[in-house]
């Protein structure tokens, strides 16, 4: 899985890779005592947080000392004293995150920093072997031997495609992974590649998946069909998921959840059901309720990641800002992990005149069937005033009452509003960056809150200001286009 030199670190290396496969399958069976592996990973953990700056800064020094002196015994008691970690504290302070010298990992990535300061999220060795682990025993039941995979995420300095990369390598599986430059969107040499090597897995967001399917229309070629779609990066609901199988004649997993900053927290199944990695994290469920254990039974709230393998760089109590449920139902996969379905994030609703829209009703009502005549291929929200525009590109040139008609379908969502559909050519440049921006900002344009549009690091802002112009209403727009 891994070429080392050193003849002690390869050692090493597999001796770990070898007890952390014992232990996933065994948590897979559900034949491991998981409070116990819980309670000596935690003090490991507790131990190394000790040596982050990051830490200091937040907990100060009497609360470390008393995770040095934790034992397994009482490690769960230590921990209920551990405070909530903020995404704002651990962007502020990621370079301190460290508890190893920088030259100690083998790879640095950071977070995408697209709506904030981006978080440093550098890989080291056991991090990379056990997230390899983790994600590649339960692709295993997906993946077949003969499969070439297309890897298509755009993000040369976060850690995904890289490790997903190391997980088909891990399963013996033929992967290629191109580059697509964000603004000429030009997918010549990707649809080319898919040809001649038959690749028939897609691994990358389906944002990136709909720009590949849009540009072979648009250029009168051949679309792309896959088996397999392990879709990551995203929120994906069940409305997304059923469009791009129709368009791709593949079958969709939401491949993984979780980020640059946490690792893997899920991982599909055959089944399709993201399965939590128990073995490597203790997870919790905060919303106005409190705080508590993810144990199994049905619940939802924001989730809260403790990163148990990840001691070169330890997460405790970090508030994710993600909503999830946990379904509470055994998988017939045999994976005897609880199962988690994302909610998206609190940020992602639209709120107008008090009702909040979510991606998957304003997907549900826009793919849960094709109108007749033409394919929906994407879509784009723009807001402004008491009016909705739903700017879609399609698979031909639809007349106005087949406009009227979809108008009329996702009409309800938005009461009080008057709702126009226009079929466009190509969507502005921010619809193809989901993975980065999140649903919100990358598939809805607010009029109303141009203000707030500057506090876009670039090359983001760069991507508003086209969006803009294309819309018809940046500073060098011509005016009446929306």
């Amino acid at each position: 899985m891994l070429l080392l030199r050193d003849e002690n670190e390869r050692a090493a290396a597999a001796e770990l890779a070898d007890a952390h496969l014992k232990l996933v399958r065994e948590t897979q069976e559900g034949t491991v005592d998981l409070e116990a592996v819980h309670a000596v990973k935690l003090v490991t953990t507790l131990e190394a947080a000790t040596r982050s700056a990051l830490y200091r800064h937040t907990v100060g020094a009497a609360a470390l000392a008393d995770w040095l002196l934790a034992t397994p015994e009482d490690a769960h008691e230590v921990f209920g004293r551990v405070p909530l970690l903020a995404k704002k504290d651990l962007a502020a302070l990621g370079d301190q995150a460290f508890t190893r010298p920088l030259a100690e990992f083998v790879h640095y990535y950071e977070s995408s920093g697209t709506t904030g300061n981006p978080v440093a999220a550098p890989k080291a060795l056991d991090d990379l072997l056990i997230n390899t682990v983790n994600i590649g025993e339960l692709w295993a039941q997906i993946l077949q031997p003969g499969d070439v995979a297309l890897i298509l995420i755009n993000a040369p300095f976060a850690p995904a495609a890289y490790q997903f990369e190391k997980v088909l390598e891990y399963l013996g599986i033929m992967s290629l992974r191109p580059w697509v430059d964000n603004i000429t969107g030009d997918y010549t040499r990707v649809l080319r590649l898919i040809a001649e090597l038959g690749a028939n897995v897609f691994v990358g967001p389906p944002s990136r998946l709909l720009e590949l399917i849009q540009f072979a229309h648009r250029n009168d070629l051949p679309a792309p069909r896959f088996d397999r779609l392990l879709l990551m990066a995203e929120q994906t609901g069940p409305s997304f998921v059923a469009h791009l199988e129709r368009l791709t004649g593949a079958t969709a997993y939401v491949g993984s959840y979780g980020s640059s900053e946490t690792g893997t927290t899920a991982v599909t199944c055959r089944e399709r059901n993201l399965h939590l990695q128990t073995h490597s994290y203790l997870l919790e469920l905060f919303d106005d309720e409190g705080l508590r254990p993810i144990d199994g039974k049905a619940d939802r709230g924001e989730l809260v990641v403790t990163s148990l393998d990840l001691p070169a760089r330890p997460l405790l109590r970090y508030r994710t800002g993600d909503r999830v449920e946990i379904t509470g139902e055994t998988c017939a996969c045999g994976v005897r992990t609880p199962i988690l379905r994302t909610l998206g994030r609190e940020q992602d609703v639209v709120t107008l005149a008090g009702n909040g829209v979510r991606q998957n009703d304003l997907e549900a009502a826009l793919w849960s069937s094709e109108l007749p005549g033409h394919i929906v291929f994407n879509y784009m929200l723009v807001l402004r005033s008491n009016g909705v525009v739903l700017l879609v590109t399609t698979d031909g040139a639809p007349d106005e009452a087949w406009s009227a008609r979809l108008g009329e379908r996702v009409a309800p969502l938005f009461e009080g509003y008057e709702v126009t559909v226009r079929p466009v050519e190509k969507l502005p440049p921010l619809a193809s960056l989901g993975q980065y921006l999140g649903w919100k900002l990358s598939r809805v344009l607010d009029l109303n809150e141009e203000a707030n549009w500057g506090r876009l690091p670039e090359p983001i802002g760069g991507l508003v200001a086209e969006s803009l112009r294309q819309l018809g209403v940046g500073p060098a727009a011509t005016e009446g286009e929306v």
